[in-house]
């Protein structure tokens, strides 16, 4: 008699469960809007606790984010990463792009309608800062798990 093979994965090489924490996007505007989605997504799902507020104000740090990475960090064609990582703690959100230029804080005004990106982050985050990457940099944020 032959015995069939059962279909188990190990668990060393079983795909991981849930949306993936990489999500690669076009140098545009519109990847503003795709960005949004794929870190709700995800934070929900890792974090299935977390209150609506705290999930959207991840998606407003990650949005934030890219809109300055697509806005200062990029050239037509270029692509830049979003990284998420998420337990009870705090939602980790990196964003990398092929520039080395970091950010810079601006005054605060009320005539221009741009540059409260940085201020966004000092207000929403435990902590965020700029690391050097092979090709570029890359920006993380910490926003803490309410």
């Amino acid at each position: 008699m032959i015995e069939r093979q059962r279909d188990t994965t190990p668990a060393c090489c079983a795909p991981p469960s849930g949306p993936p924490p990489v999500l690669l996007l076009e140098g545009e505007p519109k990847s503003a809007s795709a960005a949004r989605e794929f870190v709700r997504e995800f934070v929900r799902y890792h974090v299935p606790d977390a209150s609506e507020d705290y999930v959207e104000t991840v998606v407003l740090v990650a949005c934030e984010m890219v809109t300055n990475s697509i806005r200062y960090g990029t050239e037509p064609g270029d692509s830049l990463r979003l990284t998420l990582d998420a337990d009870h703690i705090r939602t980790r959100v990196e964003v990398q792009d092929p520039v080395r230029r970091r950010p810079q804080p601006r005054p605060e005004s009320r005539e221009r309608d741009r540059g409260r990106g940085l201020i966004i982050l000092d207000a929403l985050c435990v902590d965020w800062g700029v690391t050097d990457a092979p090709f570029g940099k890359t920006v993380w944020a910490e926003v803490k798990s309410p």
